[in-house]
C-alpha cells in the first residue's frame, strides 16, 4: 500500500457555526502543515476556562479543509485516509458527507474513502475538531489535527493497514522463529488467484528468511495468512543493543504486484515472574523509568518526528532505559525513536473510565468507544519491540470496586486477544482506589499515630496527613483489599507512589510483581534501593521525566501561597517537575537519579536559593528543594547559603575557592546526598568524591565573569527540524543564569521559527511569537526547514541592545544527529 504524508496545504479557522446550511471556507482561512496544534494558536490568559490544567490555554471548535483529486483510476482502487491522532471530537467528511469520526483524541484511526469520492474530480476533505468544551483534560492536550495525516491508495485487493503482525516465537543466540500474520482483503466480487512473498531483511539489507503462501481470496474476503520461518544468528532488540529488521511483503494477484509493505519489528523474547523479574532476551532488566506527557513544549503539542527522536535521545542520555506514556496511547512518531534508540516503553490506554476527571473528557464516551480504542493501540504497537507493557489505566478511582475490576479484566482480556506476547498493568493510586473507605482509612491511622506519639490532637486536614503519612495510608488494610480486586486481573501491579508497600507485598503475595508506575522524584535513592534488592519490583517510572505544559505548578517551590505547587496561578503555564526541562536541559534532580542508577561517578553540584534562606519553603511531594546548579548569587556575598552534593562513593569533600569545607558520607547510606552550610563568595565550589579514601570524581561551579554575552550554541541539525540553544555565557563559557532579558530573533533564508522559549514555568505574557525571555539565562530557537540547500540567518537582539548573528549552512549535512555549521557569528 503507497502511504504518502498528507499534510500540507490545510486551510484551518475556527468556526462555531455548526448548523451552517453552505459549507464554504472563508477569506480569513489560513494555509497551515499539520502536524498543526490549534489551541497553541492563541496565547495563555488567566480567565481561560481550562485554569492551570491546560497551562492556562483554551480549547475551541476548529475546521481544517483540504482538497484530493481522484483520478479515475481511483475507481480500481483501495483509497484511505490515516489520521495519527486528532484531538479531541473529530468528524471527518468527503464533499459534505459524514465518512468517519473519533472522539478520543489519541488514537490512530483510518477513513475508507471510495464510496465517497468523486472520480476525475476535485473532492472536499472536512476535519471538524470540537474541542471547545472545557475542562476535557487534566493537562495540556493540544487541539486539532496535532499529529500526520496519511494517504494510502492501493489495489482493490490489498494488505490491511497495521495487518502485517510479527511475533518471535523463541529466539536465542542461533536462532529465532517468527510467527507472521498478515491481513489481506479484496473488495472484488470474484476470487483471485493470490500469493504473498515475506522477505526478512536485516540492517544492512541482507536477507535473512523468506517465505511464500499461495492461496484463492474469495469474494469480498478478508482473511489472515500465517506463515513461520526462521532467522539464524539473530541480532535480538534490547536498550542496550536496539537491533532492527525489516519485513517486506509483497502481494501478487494472478502473478501481477498487486500491493507491498514494508514494516519494521525486533526480534526479543520477553518473560517475567515474582523469582527472576522482568527478562529480555532471557535477561534480567531492571526499567529506570520516566512518565512523560505528549506534548513537545515550545512546539505545543504538535507531534514532529524529530522532536520525538530528540526527547527520547536526551531521555536515553540522562540514563533512562524506559518510558510510560502518561495517560493515553504513545504517538507512532515516538515509538519509533524508542525502537530506533532503544528504549523500553509503557504505553497506556486511558486515564480515566466510567468516573470522568474533568467536565467534558473521554469518560463520556468510554462505555461505548473503549474497545475500538484499545483495538487501535494494540494494532499500532505490535511490530514495534520497544513495547513491553500495556497500562489499562491511570489512577482510576473505580478499579477496586466489583464493577470496576470486571472493566479491568475486560481491558486486559481485550489486549491479550489481540497481543499476548506483553503484560499488563494498571496505574494504581492506592488513596484514590480506596474510595469510600478514606474516613475509615485516615481515623484509623491518625489513631496509631497518636498512640505513638507521632503526632498531637485530631487531623482534620486530609493533605496535610497525606503529605506527611502516605507511607501510613498506603498499606492500610482497607487499601490492600481493593488491591487485591484491582490487581487480579493483571500481570503486573502498578503502584503509584505505593513505595511503603514493595517490602510487605513481596512477603504477603509472593506472587505479585510489581512496577512503580508513578512515583516522587526526591524518592528515587530509596525507591532504587528497593528495586534492586526485591526480584518482584522490576522498575520505577519518575514523575516525571521531561516536563510538560499544564499541571501548571506542581513542581514550582513556593513561600507564599500561590506563588507554585497546588495554588500555582497565572502566568505559570508548565508543570516543572521534570527532570529536564522542556527545552532539553537536564535539572538537578536529573543527576542524582543518574547517580542513584550507579551510571555516574562525577559528583554534582546544586545550590539552595540563599536569597530564602530560612524562609519555610511550600513544597509539594515532587520538589526536593529551591536549588540551581549556580554559583552566581549577585547581592548575596556573605550571606548563609546551603549546597547540596549528589555523590556516589562512600565521602564526599566540598571546597569553596580551594578551602575544604569537610567531608560528609555519601553514597546508597545517605540517599546520595549530602548537604554543606556556608557562606556565598564569588569563585569557585568545587566537590571530590571519594570510594573508601581513594579519589573516584570530582566537578567544580564556578562564577561566571563579568564579560557575559549572548551567544548560540550547537545542536543537531535533524531531518525537518533545527534545535539552536542560545545562553549568556563568560568567555570561560560559564552560563550567568542571573543575567536574564528579553530577546528578539529574526530568522531568514531557508527555515521558518516554530518554537522560541524557555523552561520557565512562568513565562511572561507575550503576544508575539519571535520575542521571549530568558530563563536562567538560557533560551531555545527552533526551526523548520523550507529548502535543503539555502543557508539560514538568525539574528538575537537583546533589550540591551547587543545584537548577535549566526549563519547555518544546510548544504551536503547528513540529516541525522548533525552539529551545526557554524559559519559566523559576530558581535555588532
Amino acid at each position: 500500500m503507497i502511504e504518502k504524508k498528507f499534510n500540507d496545504k490545510w486551510k484551518f479557522w475556527e468556526n462555531k457555526d455548526s448548523f451552517a446550511l453552505v459549507w464554504n471556507v472563508p477569506e480569513t482561512a489560513k494555509e497551515i502543515t499539520v502536524p498543526h496544534d490549534a489551541m497553541f494558536e492563541k496565547n495563555a490568559h488567566a480567565d481561560s476556562l481550562n485554569g492551570g490544567n491546560t497551562g492556562y490555554y483554551d480549547g475551541a471548535f476548529y475546521n481544517y479543509v483540504k482538497t484530493l483529486h481522484a483520478p479515475a483510476e481511483y475507481k480500481e482502487k483501495t483509497v484511505i485516509l490515516k489520521f495519527e491522532g486528532v484531538y479531541m471530537n473529530a468528524m471527518v467528511y468527503i464533499n459534505g458527507e459524514l465518512a468517519g469520526k473519533n472522539m478520543f483524541g489519541y488514537s490512530t484511526f483510518y477513513v475508507p474513502l471510495n464510496d465517497f469520492l468523486r472520480y476525475g474530480e476535485e473532492n472536499e476533505i472536512r476535519v471538524q475538531v470540537r474541542n471547545g468544551a472545557m475542562t476535557n483534560s487534566r493537562w495540556y492536550s493540544g487541539g486539532g489535527i496535532y499529529r500526520d495525516v496519511y494517504l494510502l491508495v492501493s489495489d482493490v485487493t490489498h494488505l490491511v493497514p497495521e495487518g502485517i503482525q510479527i511475533k518471535t516465537a523463541e529466539a536465542d543466540e542461533t536462532l529465532a522463529v517468527l510467527d507472521i500474520a498478515t491481513e489481506v482483503k479484496t473488495r472484488k466480487y470474484a476470487p483471485s488467484r493470490v500469493m504473498l512473498e515475506t522477505v526478512i531483511r536485516d540492517a544492512e539489507g541482507n536477507e535473512v528468511a523468506k517465505a511464500n503462501s499461495p492461496f484463492v481470496l474469495f469474494e469480498q474476503e478478508e482473511r489472515i495468512i500465517k506463515q513461520r520461518v526462521t532467522v539464524e544468528w539473530p541480532e535480538r532488540w534490547s536498550d542496550e543493543k536496539p537491533s532492527l529488521y525489516t519485513c517486506i511483503s509483497n502481494l501478487y494477484v494472478d502473478g501481477e504486484l498487486a500491493d507491498e509493505a514494508e514494516t519494521t519489528f525486533g526480534i526479543r523474547t520477553l518473560q517475567v515472574d515474582a523469582k527472576r523479574g522482568l527478562r529480555v532476551n532471557g535477561e534480567t532488566v531492571k526499567l529506570r523509568g520516566a512518565c512523560i506527557h505528549h506534548d513537545s513544549g515550545l512546539l505545543g503539542a504538535a507531534t514532529y518526528e524529530d522532536a520525538q527522536f530528540r526527547q527520547i535521545k536526551r531521555l536515553k542520555e540522562a540514563g533512562f532505559n524506559a518510558v510510560r506514556m502518561s495517560h493515553h496511547p504513545m504517538a507512532p512518531a515516538m515509538l519509533r525513536a524508542c525502537d530506533r534508540l532503544g528504549m523500553y516503553v509503557m504505553d497506556e490506554t486511558f486515564d480515566m473510565w466510567n468516573r470522568m476527571k474533568s467536565d467534558y473528557d473521554y469518560g463520556l464516551y468510554f462505555q461505548e468507544w473503549w474497545e475500538k480504542d484499545v483495538t487501535a493501540m494494540v494494532r499500532k504497537d505490535f511490530n514495534h519491540p520497544a513495547v513491553i507493557l500495556y497500562s489499562v489505566g491511570n489512577e482510576i478511582p473505580e478499579i477496586g470496586t466489583p464493577h470496576g475490576s470486571k472493566v479491568c479484566h475486560e481491558l486486559c482480556a481485550k489486549i491479550k486477544s489481540l497481543d499476548d506476547t506483553r503484560f499488563t498493568l494498571a496505574g494504581i493510586n492506592g488513596v484514590f482506589a480506596a474510595g469510600d473507605k478514606v474516613d475509615q482509612i485516615v481515623g484509623d491511622v491518625v489513631s496509631d499515630l497518636q498512640q505513638s506519639g507521632k503526632i498531637e490532637g485530631n487531623v482534620n486536614d486530609f493533605m496535610t496527613l497525606m503529605d506527611g503519612h502516605l507511607d501510613d495510608i498506603v498499606v492500610h488494610p482497607a487499601i490492600s483489599e481493593r488491591l487485591e480486586m484491582a490487581c487480579s486481573p493483571t500481570d503486573i501491579a502498578g503502584y503509584n507512589y505505593m513505595t511503603a508497600r514493595y517490602e510487605g507485598d513481596s512477603q504477603t503475595y509472593p506472587n505479585r510483581i510489581m512496577v512503580g508506575s508513578e512515583t516522587y522524584p526526591p524518592e528515587i535513592a530509596r525507591n532504587w534501593e528497593l528495586i534492586e534488592r526485591l526480584p518482584q519490583v522490576i522498575g520505577d517510572f519518575t514523575w516525571t521525566g521531561w516536563d510538560y505544559l499544564g499541571e501548571a505548578g506542581i513542581g514550582v517551590p513556593a513561600y507564599q501561597w500561590g506563588e507554585g505547587g497546588f495554588g500555582a496561578k497565572f502566568p505559570c503555564q508548565i508543570a516543572y517537575v521534570g527532570d529536564i526541562d522542556i527545552t532539553g536541559v537536564r535539572r538537578p534532580a536529573s543527576f542524582l537519579r543518574e547517580i542513584v542508577f550507579g551510571l555516574r561517578e562525577n559528583p554534582y553540584i546544586t545550590v539552595q536559593n540563599p536569597r530564602r534562606y530560612g524562609e519555610h519553603l511550600l513544597k509539594t511531594p515532587w520538589i526536593m528543594s529551591d536549588n540551581l546548579s549556580s554559583w552566581n548569587w549577585q547581592g548575596c556575598e556573605g550571606k548563609p547559603v546551603v549546597v547540596e552534593v549528589y555523590a556516589p562513593g562512600t565521602e564526599v569533600e566540598l571546597f569553596r575557592n580551594e578551602e575544604s569545607l569537610g567531608k560528609q558520607a555519601s553514597g546508597k547510606a545517605v540517599g546520595f546526598r549530602a548537604l554543606f552550610e556556608t557562606t556565598y563568595e564569588p569563585g569557585a565550589l568545587t566537590a571530590v568524591a571519594y570510594e573508601n579514601g581513594q579519589e573516584i570524581g570530582r566537578i567544580s561551579l564556578k562564577t561566571a565573569g563579568e564579560d557575559c554575552k549572548l551567544v548560540f550554541g550547537t545542536e543537531e541539525i535533524l531531518d525537518e527540524l533545527i534545535y539552536v540553544p542560545v545562553a549568556y555565557r563568560d568567555a570561560a563559557g560559564t552560563v550567568a543564569p542571573d543575567a536574564d532579558q528579553t530577546i528578539r530573533v529574526a530568522v531568514s533564508g531557508g527555515a521558518e521559527l516554530i518554537g522560541f522559549g524557555s523552561g520557565n514555568p512562568k513565562p511572561e505574557s507575550n503576544p508575539y511569537k519571535h520575542v521571549t525571555q530568558t530563563f536562567y539565562g538560557r533560551a531555545m530557537i527552533i526551526l523548520k526547514k523550507t529548502a535543503d540547500t539555502e543557508n539560514i540567518v538568525l539574528t538575537l537582539t537583546a533589550e540591551n541592545g547587543v545584537t548577535e548573528t549566526l549563519e547555518l549552512s544546510l548544504a551536503d549535512m547528513e540529516s541525522d544527529q548533525q552539529t551545526l555549521s557554524v559559519l559566523e557569528s559576530v558581535k555588532l
